[in-house]
């Protein structure tokens, strides 16, 4: 009976034995299977993450390329409205019919108009300026022209005449313009009244810039209209400048001579000699005008700086709008900014 129970009992550890290896097999088993099954799912929930995220780019990718031609599709219907805009204005005969700037040097023996002022290359480091000047604003259709290219443009207004009678009327709305004084020219059939001559006494000069500062009160910047002849005559000059420096005006030389004496009158003075780089449109075919906006650009870029000139014609005005993009070369600036 002994022998039996001692078997018995080695038989029950021998089983409780083999249950434990099952046990413990199944529990590592399980273990396995927890560690796939969560492998699984760990797995399946990254890559429906990163699925998500993927759907949600390209989704993003798709709003952004609509909204790229949305953009695009406003800009173009700008652009429309902006040109549309320019033609209705330039319709107007008064901004049509224009001689262009060749009346400014009115010499017709000339071919070409006088070259621009000596000046020393510059090593520039900063962004160079170009300053716009538009001659002859006169009327209200010039000076909506302007506005609708939305560009720093300097306004030179003529003084009123019978032609003109409201040019002082409509400067004074602006916040900032010049004066374009007629002045004597070699040769020009279409003179201006009240044109400076060359034989006008001190006196006369002096009360002629102070009519024009009650006319035009802030004005600080003269340019030449014509004025091939005076300004080519020193003393007439000397008159002028007494007479600018006494109202505190500065003179900008449009230099349609090249014998001009206005760098030798300012410099007895000891003022700066500031002057037109560029006539825009001398020829007053578009292309031709473009052709003098890449110039104007040029000499910017060169010395640092740069003054051109243009008129208010529709081609000038075309001209100008088609070459926006040119202008991200330089800083556009109006001529109380250049120095």
């Amino acid at each position: 009976m002994a022998y039996k129970k001692k078997k018995s009992s080695n038989n029950t550890k021998n089983s409780s034995k083999i249950l434990t290896y099952i046990a413990w097999f199944l529990a590592f088993v399980a273990i396995g299977m927890s560690a796939i099954v969560g492998g699984y799912y760990a797995g399946y929930e990254d890559a429906k993450k990163e699925l998500s995220a993927q759907t949600q780019l390209e989704k993003e990718k798709r709003l952004h390329a609509i909204q790229k031609l949305e953009e695009l599709s406003v800009q173009e219907e700008k652009k429309k409205d902006e040109i549309s805009r320019l033609q209705e204005v330039l319709k107007k005969e008064s901004v049509q019919k224009y001689s262009g700037a060749s009346h400014e040097y009115d010499d017709v023996a000339v071919v070409l108009p006088p070259k621009r002022a000596p000046r020393e290359v510059k090593e520039i480091y900063k962004k160079p300026k170009l300053a716009i000047i538009i001659d002859d604003i006169a009327v209200r259709s010039h000076i909506q022209a302007i506005k609708s290219l939305e560009l720093p443009l300097t306004m030179s207004f003529l003084p009123p005449s019978a032609q003109h009678p409201n040019s002082a009327k409509l400067a004074a709305k602006e916040d900032f313009y010049m004066v374009h004084l007629p002045m004597e020219a070699q040769n020009f059939s279409a003179e201006e009244p009240n044109t400076l001559r060359i034989n006008d006494s001190q006196q006369k000069i002096m009360q002629r810039i102070r009519d024009l500062k009650v006319l035009f009160p802030k004005a600080e910047y003269i340019n030449n209209h014509t004025g091939s002849k005076f300004t080519a005559d020193e003393l007439a000059m000397n008159r002028l400048i007494l007479a600018l420096n006494a109202n505190k005006i500065s003179f900008i030389d449009s230099r349609t001579t090249a014998q001009t004496k206005v760098p030798k009158v300012l410099k007895n003075y000891g003022l700066r000699y500031v002057a037109r780089d560029i006539f825009l449109d001398h020829e007053m075919e578009k292309d031709a005008i473009k052709k003098q906006i890449k110039k104007a650009i040029k000499l910017a870029k060169t010395h640092g700086s740069a003054i051109a000139i243009g008129h208010p014609h529709a081609n000038t005005i075309m001209a100008l709008h088609e070459s926006k993009s040119l202008f991200d070369e330089v800083e556009l600036v109006y001529i109380n900014q250049l120095y």
